[in-house]
């Protein structure tokens, strides 16, 4: 049966930040330690401190690690990690990042924006500074800078294999500012020329296209069968079943006959460039 995701979206101050920031505070304070003198020994101000420990901002894995040692936690801090490092992300979108941080293979095809992972700096702001209701900015620069670590998915070795198929108006669209847009494709022909990266454009003109029922992501995880994923209103659903999921792989594979393919893709992106 589909696993349907239907939960609010993340916030600062709540869940798993703030029962990391009670533990945080517990051991500072049977260690006899104040917030400077903590800050001091990990790297960071005292102010820092206490956003961290009153769930308002999102520890990195460093001083996590660090702050274990410091306050003799004997690993409780650290255990907490991996749960903190999915607090960065919306709560519909936290399993699907587990997944795709474990992805051996990441199949995408995209309707309306360019995929976060082939998102530019720049452009993420732009998308997350559109939305409504608005976002307030400390949370926009921890999505920010939560969708630019995905990316590392890039550089990790062995390669995952990634492909990614997008409609033509998600290229056209000039979110952001013609800067902002000109500095995407830039990106996008950057990252297309990446040996295990495949990136094609669904063009207007086709008559037929096998994605008219919107977006969604295909992972295969290192172990595990394969995972559909789709999201749109902040809300999400994995698919798991195996038919539905072959459905899924099937259609795609359909999808990516129909739009151009990677060398087409990339000189249709260059073209773009050189129209405006």
């Amino acid at each position: 049966m589909d696993d349907e995701v239907q939960q609010p979206e993340y916030e600062v101050g709540t869940g798993m930040l703030c029962v990391f920031g009670r533990q945080l505070k517990l051991f500072r304070e049977r260690a006899g330690l104040d917030r400077a003198t903590l800050g001091s020994l990990t790297g960071y101000s005292a102010s820092t401190i206490a956003s961290f420990e009153q769930g308002r901002r999102i520890p990195p894995p460093r001083f996590i690690d660090q702050a274990d040692e410091v306050l003799q936690a004997g690993g409780v801090l650290s255990a907490s990690k991996e749960e903190v490092a999915r607090a960065q992300y919306p709560a519909f979108f936290r399993d699907a990042a587990k997944l795709e941080a474990e992805a051996v293979e990441l199949h995408v095809y995209d309707t309306h924006v360019v995929n976060g992972l082939l998102q530019t700096e720049e452009y993420t702001r732009a998308l997350l500074g559109m939305r409504r209701p608005l976002l307030d900015e400390a949370t926009i620069e921890q999505r920010v800078e939560a969708r630019l670590a995905r990316q590392e998915i890039f550089d990790r070795w062995p390669a995952p294999l990634l492909s990614f198929v997008m409609e033509e108006p998600v290229a056209r669209r000039p979110l952001g500012g013609e800067q902002v847009w000109r500095g995407q494709l830039e990106q996008l022909l950057l990252l297309g020329q990446k040996r295990n990266v495949e990136l094609q454009v669904m063009p207007l003109d086709r008559e037929d296209n096998a994605g008219v029922d919107g977006a969604f992501t295909l992972l295969m995880p290192r172990q595990g069968p394969r995972v559909g994923y789709m999201e749109a209103q902040g809300r999400s659903t994995l698919v798991t079943e195996r038919d539905a999921v072959h459905a899924l792989s099937a259609r795609y594979g359909i999808i990516r006959a129909q739009a151009l393919t990677p060398r087409e893709s990339l000189a249709f992106i260059e073209k773009l460039l050189g129209e405006r």
